[in-house]
């Protein structure tokens, strides 16, 4: 798993150390740079990926980088690299350079062994955008066999991957608690059981259409009649992809989720939180941005009540303002943090305490 990464050179970052954990969490004001991170993390595995040297900009996972003059920092040398440091203190180093306009950057010098988590198939790279889709009574059907078969970074695949490999089997670390001990831990089952703890109780059935090119996903409350997607909600279609990646993730492989929270309910936000706790502890390195102090508080829960999670585990980077470099805050045992810096997550104190005065006599 990734232990540290070196930014320079990209975008906000002339240069900046980031720590990883199993679960790494980004948290902070908007355009601070939460995002260059989960960028740098895509365009490494992108490089990884191609033969050619070529690394496309824009395309591939919904990026929209625009041209290299973009992703340069102001303050930085022409040269951009990225240093990964691995369990075991194993380096990897990416070096890339490009013209003012291209629409792709240069990969100029590469690792001679490519990190665990953007090696090819297994799903062991994963990524989900914020913008993933709402819900549809169709969706697109990947032409890829079952081994490459992912979610997409938008969601798209959802259905055909639980299609597909709905019948493999979840390994025990990743089932979802509380399930009957006779209770199949197929994956179809395990997404359901999750989904329900989430979002709602509810259940999934697929189906390929006669075309073969799209499928089409049924959602029902057991003991309900069967609807579509557009019937269910955005709380259950956002979250779906979210559990369907984390669960086929390829140990030691990496899922990054911008938002997970999104339409969730406040409870479904902090049992999302429980859920990435559980699978950053099964082996899937979980990177997150987050803007919800309930899936927060969820990890909170996961490491000091339900002890699924080592405190050492888990970190945070608080991203405060943008000419001030992110904070690293850490968990402690029992569920708290080690900082709590003003801006991180306080604005119900802050809110609450208005309304205290206004309410005192005058």
């Amino acid at each position: 798993m990734i232990e540290q990464l070196q930014i320079s050179g990209f975008k906000r970052f002339a240069q900046q150390p980031f720590k990883f954990a199993p679960l790494t969490v980004l948290a902070g004001m908007n355009g601070t740079g939460k995002t260059s991170v989960i960028h740098a993390l895509v365009l490494l595995h992108l490089a990884s990926s191609r033969s050619d040297g070529v690394v496309p900009l824009n395309g591939p996972y919904g990026l929209d980088l625009g041209i290299y003059e973009d992703i340069q920092n102001w303050d930085a040398s022409d040269e951009m690299f990225f240093e990964m440091t691995e369990t075991g203190e194993v380096l990897s180093r990416w070096k890339f350079q490009g013209s003012q306009t291209a629409l792709f950057a240069e990969l100029i010098e590469a690792p001679q062994t490519i990190p665990a988590g953007f090696r090819a198939g297994g799903r062991m790279f994963q990524y989900l955008s914020a913008e993933r889709f709402g819900p549809r009574s169709v969706l697109g059907a990947s032409a890829l066999p079952a081994k490459l078969l992912e979610v997409g970074s938008h969601g798209e695949y959802c259905a055909q991957v639980l299609q597909v490999l709905g019948n493999e089997i979840v390994s025990e670390e990743r089932l979802c608690p509380g399930a009957p001990e006779d209770a199949a831990p197929l994956l179809k089952f395990e997404v359901e059981r999750w989904l329900s703890r989430i979002a709602r109780p509810v259940q999934i059935d697929v189906e390929s259409l006669p075309i073969g090119t799209v499928s089409a996903l049924r959602f029902r409350v057991p003991g309900s009649e069967w609807v579509r997607p557009p019937n269910m909600g955005f709380g259950v279609t956002y979250a779906l992809p979210v559990i369907v990646a984390a669960l086929t993730a390829g140990l030691g492989g990496m899922v990054v989720v911008e938002n997970p929270e999104a339409h969730l309910h406040p409870m479904g936000q902090s049992q999302m939180g429980h859920f990435l706790a559980t699978m950053a502890a099964a082996g899937v390195q979980v990177v997150v941005e987050t803007h919800s102090d309930h899936l927060i508080n969820g990890i909170r829960r996961a490491i000091g009540e339900h002890r699924i999670l080592a405190a050492p585990d888990a970190v945070v980077h608080f991203f405060d303002a943008a000419d001030t470099p992110p904070r690293l805050l850490s968990f402690t045992e029992t569920g708290g943090m080690d900082a709590w810096p003003r801006g991180f997550f306080d604005q119900y104190q802050i809110d609450v305490a208005a309304l205290t005065r206004v309410r005192r006599p005058r």
